[in-house]
């Protein structure tokens, strides 16, 4: 199977089960969950929860026992994106292809439709009934993790970071995620201690290499092809791969990365080449 057709595989299933979630509130406002359902079905690559299935299936043969949280993970990462593109922070009109949540149903709802992503996210969570799952939750979409690592990246607007101190930020801010969600599709999946720690160790690095590879993409991807504006994080002075090392050291940099997180799985056997085909692929990613 192809890195593609896996991943589409995956993805086709997470948005199912993302279907049938919001279905199952019907005394919630209709409104609200329409705005909910805009930023949530609006496509991406669904990276995050079709990474928790694989590390569930790597470990235990099965993605299944993970589908609940592959969806918070999810709705997660749809809410921290409803929030990241308000006028208050990074005030992007554009998201996917199509108008950002604010620009569609005002700042109000899209604030509310962002709480209630995140919300919810825990409620599916909590179904899982594993607290260690939940504490990874919260761990990675807190203040030690994603909205720390958002308010980092705020702070280092119009600064020239150390490349130590930005990839501090970005650890938090995109790592944090990616890396949860290798864990906790490996916890789900009962994995031996040995392939959760190279999960771990896989993940901080990818989380690594995807900023990389999204901070190219803001100075030359297509806004068509990546559905969002580019050229904005020199606009705002934002701390970025290209600023600190320029384009080339940045692109040198992604390779590298990629090529350490691929060693990080030296100890799985092929069952972990989905893998590390991504970490290879991704430096040459277009959206």
């Amino acid at each position: 199977m192809t890195l593609k057709h896996f991943l589409n595989e995956k993805k086709r299933r997470v948005e199912e089960a993302l279907a049938t979630s919001l279905q199952n509130n019907p005394s919630a406002p209709a409104e609200l969950v329409t705005a909910m359902r805009y930023s949530l079905e609006a496509g991406g690559k669904r990276l995050r929860p079709v990474l928790m299935l694989s590390a569930c299936e790597l470990a235990c043969g099965s993605d299944e026992p993970a589908l609940q949280a592959a969806c918070a993970m999810e709705m997660i990462h749809t809410y921290s994106l409803i929030h990241d593109d308000l006028p208050a922070m990074d005030n992007d009109d554009f998201r996917r292809g199509r108008p950002s949540s604010h620009k569609q149903f005002g700042e109000a709802t899209a604030i509310l439709a962002g709480d209630a992503l995140l919300t919810l996210a825990f409620f599916e969570a909590a179904r899982c009934g594993r607290l260690d799952v939940v504490l990874e939750f919260a761990d990675a979409a807190g203040i030690n993790g994603m909205v720390g690592g958002q308010y980092r990246d705020m702070e280092g607007e119009g600064k020239t970071l150390t490349l130590d101190e930005l990839q501090r930020v970005h650890a938090g801010k995109t790592g944090a995620l990616i890396t949860a969600s290798l864990r906790i599709g490996a916890l789900l999946g009962n994995a031996a201690p040995e392939v959760l720690h190279a999960l771990t160790h896989y993940g901080r690095l990818l989380g690594l290499l995807f900023q990389i590879t999204d901070d190219v993409l803001d100075v030359v991807g297509d806004a068509a092809t990546l559905g969002k504006s580019v050229g904005k994080d020199a606009r705002t002075k934002k701390a970025t791969y290209p600023a600190l090392l320029g384009l080339d050291g940045a692109l040198a940099m992604a390779r590298a990365t990629a090529d350490r997180a691929v060693d990080a799985l030296h100890d799985l056997g092929p069952e972990a080449d989905i893998f590390r085909e991504l970490a290879r692929h991704l430096p040459d990613r277009n959206q």
